[in-house]
């Protein structure tokens, strides 16, 4: 009964998601470019058909809704980068949860480096830093000061403001 209820509740969050508009980003912008040439190892087939899959979605005037897998060493952390430099040059706020703080200091790291020759502004949010500092890049977020926002669960407490959040 409740694996019927989840069912019901997805599809309905999906079809939902179907007719909400969405925001179609230009993926063909001459610093994502700069950005992909930076990358330095050539992608794989499967990274290359992930990457064009994800780009098709971010130009897609729909919410994107994609899930990409493998296993480690595999890519899915420049997938992930190309499309929130995307979004992020586009004016628009990211915000990345990932599971564990050795993930979130080391996307942290990676992202910070990868982007170093644009105006993105990178934060993480995670145990691994004070509690003064995290209240200060959650709030730098909420007012718009930060492209990318890295953390843990962290992100998704009650203190932190989500106005910024509901409008990116």
């Amino acid at each position: 009964l409740e694996f019927r209820r989840v069912l019901f509740r997805s599809l309905k969050l999906y079809a939902q998601r179907q007719t909400r508009p969405g925001i179609a980003f230009n993926v063909d912008q001459d610093w994502v470019e700069r950005l992909e040439a930076t990358f330095p190892y050539r992608e794989t087939e499967d990274q290359a058909r992930a990457i064009e899959a994800v780009k098709e979605d971010l130009e897609a005037p729909h919410p994107m809704d994609r899930l990409v897998c493998g296993d480690v060493g595999f890519g899915k952390t420049e997938v992930a980068l190309r499309a929130a430099f995307v979004v992020a040059v586009s004016g628009k706020q990211v915000l990345m949860l990932v599971p564990t703080t050795v993930l979130a200091q080391q996307h942290w790291n990676t992202f910070r480096e990868r982007y170093g020759d644009f105006p993105v502004r990178v934060e993480m949010v995670s145990r691994f830093r004070r509690s003064a500092e995290v209240k200060r890049v959650l709030a730098e977020y909420a007012e718009g000061k930060v492209d990318v926002l890295i953390g843990t669960h962290r992100v998704l407490s009650r203190d932190r403001k989500s106005t910024r959040l509901n409008s990116s």
